[in-house]
């Protein structure tokens, strides 16, 4: 019997659909750390924000990041960027009544970059921190589609481009023993860090000596599985207001994640995949070439 085209496609299509769907009904995420008392961990008062952006200007000069655009006298971001690992933004509630929130990679304890990246370039440190390692990375930007606050930046205007995000000044601060520079210079007392244990006590005291003044949620507590930067915002003004959208205490993706896991674990199923394929493509060849040596053999007197 002859195998068209399209006989030969249906083939595959339902050979790569047993095995994807096999892969994924077997399929488990890594298991995550999870947030930790003892992790480094910063907390971002709003109601004491100034908007004087010290942190912002600190950040950019400790880490040479130089500034965005042509002007070099001003420079003023909207949102965060390949020159701007931290900044502050303004929301405004009303006519009268507006806030001032410092945006930055929030750290999370099971961390999207980190589950989605295929060479490992960034990790979750036994301390908390997300790092990042531009020598494995290999500018896929699936962590900027993964970040559900969509931190990672590319650097789009270089030759030899990179992630850029904040890593709490591991090298720069906390391999000292040292705050990152933000909370150092913060005149306001907006930025406090420590361990995540201690900031959440904190966060939670100020609430109950205030609740007049504090929104009673601390936001990064339990968001996504957790933090390690965390929230504090005015009475009546959401998170939601100031950015930071209302998630649940698993990852937005984890279906997706998890399909992706079983998937791609030691490439066992791509490599069954393929080789499911090979073999339709060879039986089918095979059969063909029977069938054409047979239509010759009859066609000779």
């Amino acid at each position: 019997m002859s195998v068209n085209r399209r006989d030969f496609l249906k083939t595959a299509a339902a050979t790569a659909t047993i095995s994807l769907g096999g892969a994924a009904r077997t399929a488990r995420a890594e298991p995550s750390a999870g947030a930790k008392d003892g992790h480094y961990a910063m907390l971002n008062d709003a109601t004491r924000c100034v908007g004087c952006r010290a942190c912002q200007a600190v950040c950019k000069r400790e880490h040479e990041l130089g500034r965005a655009g042509a002007n070099a006298l001003y420079d003023m971001p909207t949102d965060l960027n390949a020159h701007s690992l931290t900044l502050i933004q303004l929301h405004k509630q009303s006519a009268n009544r507006w806030t001032f929130v410092k945006k930055q990679c929030l750290h999370c304890s099971d961390a999207s970059c980190v589950s989605v990246c295929p060479v490992s370039a960034f990790t979750k440190r036994d301390d908390g921190v997300v790092a990042y390692d531009p020598g494995k990375c290999i500018g896929c930007r699936y962590c900027q589609y993964a970040c559900p606050f969509n931190v990672p930046t590319f650097e789009f205007d270089e030759a030899a481009p990179v992630i850029q995000k904040c890593d709490f000044c591991k090298d720069l601060r906390l391999a000292k023993g040292e705050a990152p520079f933000c909370a150092s210079v913060c005149p306001a007392g907006a930025i406090t860090f420590g361990t995540r244990g201690a900031m959440l006590e904190e966060a939670k005291a100020r609430i109950a000596k205030n609740p007049e003044r504090y929104n009673p949620h601390v936001y990064g507590e339990t968001e996504i599985g957790g933090t390690s930067v965390l929230y504090l915002a005015p009475k009546d003004v959401t998170f939601e207001q100031l950015g930071y959208p209302s998630y649940e205490e698993t990852k937005p993706f984890a279906l997706q994640e998890t399909i992706q896991h079983g998937i791609f674990k030691y490439w066992i199923p791509p490599v069954a995949l393929y080789a499911s394929l090979a073999l339709v493509a060879y039986t089918t060849g095979r059969k063909q070439r029977a069938e054409d040596a047979e239509k010759e053999g009859g066609q000779q007197p």
